[in-house]
C-alpha cells in the first residue's frame, strides 16, 4: 500500500468531492471532471456519529481508485468519523493517496497520523470551524497537510463561512510549509479569498457536481483559484 501520485497534494488543485455526485453515474462523472483537468478526487466519509449523516466507505473509494490513478490523479479521503485509526488501513488498501482525520475525533491523532504515513499514504489533519488553529500545532510534525473546514461538516451545499480566510492565514503562519486544504462552500465566488489567504487545495462538491455541467463548473473554480 502506497500513494500513487502523492505529489498532486503539493500542487494548487481543485478537488471535486464525489459526495455531491450522481452515484448512479459515478464513474462517468469522475471521468468528466478529470477530462476537464481535475487530478485530485475527494471522498467524504461520514459515520453517523462524528457527524449526523452516513455516506460511503472503502468499497466506493476502491471502485474509482484505478480510474483516478490511471488518469494521473490522486484519491483524497476525508474521514469525518470517530476512531479513524480503526479504518485507515482499509482505505489505504482501497487506494487512498491521502487520508485526513479530524483532530476533534481522535484523542490519539499524533499516533494515527504517524500510522497513516507508515502505510505510505499522505497524512492530513482537519479541524472544524469552531476549533482554534492551535489545536493542530502539536501534530504538525506528523501531518503532510491541514484541512480547514469552511462550513460545519456533515452536509453538502452549505454557505461558506465568511471568516474562513482569516483562519487559513493563521494556519499558514502557525505551520509554515504545510499545504492547506479548504472544504465547504467553495465555488468560483469564494475560492479566491482562501487562495489569497494561503490555501492551495480546494474541495468543491455541490458547486461542481450539483450543476448541469460539472466540467465547466470545475474549470471556472480552477480559473478563479489560479489552480492547475
Amino acid at each position: 500500500m502506497s500513494a500513487v501520485h502523492p505529489e498532486i497534494f503539493d500542487q494548487r488543485r481543485v478537488a471535486p468531492s464525489i459526495l455531491s455526485s450522481d452515484f448512479s453515474r459515478l464513474g462517468a462523472q469522475v471521468a468528466e471532471v478529470m477530462d476537464a483537468g481535475a487530478r485530485l478526487i475527494h471522498v467524504d466519509v461520514m459515520d453517523g456519529h462524528f457527524v449526523p449523516p452516513i455516506t460511503i466507505g472503502p468499497l466506493i473509494a476502491g471502485a474509482i481508485a484505478d480510474q483516478v490513478h490511471d488518469a494521473g490523479g490522486a484519491l483524497d479521503v476525508h474521514l469525518m468519523i470517530e476512531r479513524p485509526g480503526d479504518q485507515i488501513e482499509e482505505f489505504a488498501r482501497a487506494g487512498a493517496d491521502g487520508i485526513t482525520i479530524h483532530v476533534e475525533a481522535d484523542p490519539h491523532a499524533h499516533r494515527t497520523l504517524g500510522a497513516i504515513r507508515e502505510l505510505g499514504v499522505r497524512a492530513g489533519v482537519a479541524l472544524n470551524p469552531g476549533t482554534p488553529p492551535g489545536a493542530v500545532a502539536a501534530v504538525g510534525e506528523v501531518a503532510d497537510h491541514i484541512l480547514a473546514m469552511t462550513v460545519n461538516p456533515g452536509w453538502g451545499g452549505q454557505a461558506f463561512i465568511a471568516d474562513s480566510p482569516a483562519k487559513v492565514t493563521a494556519l499558514a503562519e502557525l505551520l509554515p510549509g504545510l499545504a492547506i486544504e479548504v472544504d465547504g462552500g467553495v465555488d468560483a465566488g469564494t475560492v479566491g479569498s482562501v487562495a489569497d489567504a494561503g490555501a492551495t487545495l480546494y474541495v468543491a462538491g455541490s458547486a461542481v457536481f450539483g450543476t448541469d455541467d460539472p466540467a465547466a463548473a470545475y474549470t471556472a473554480i480552477a480559473e478563479a483559484a489560479g489552480a492547475e
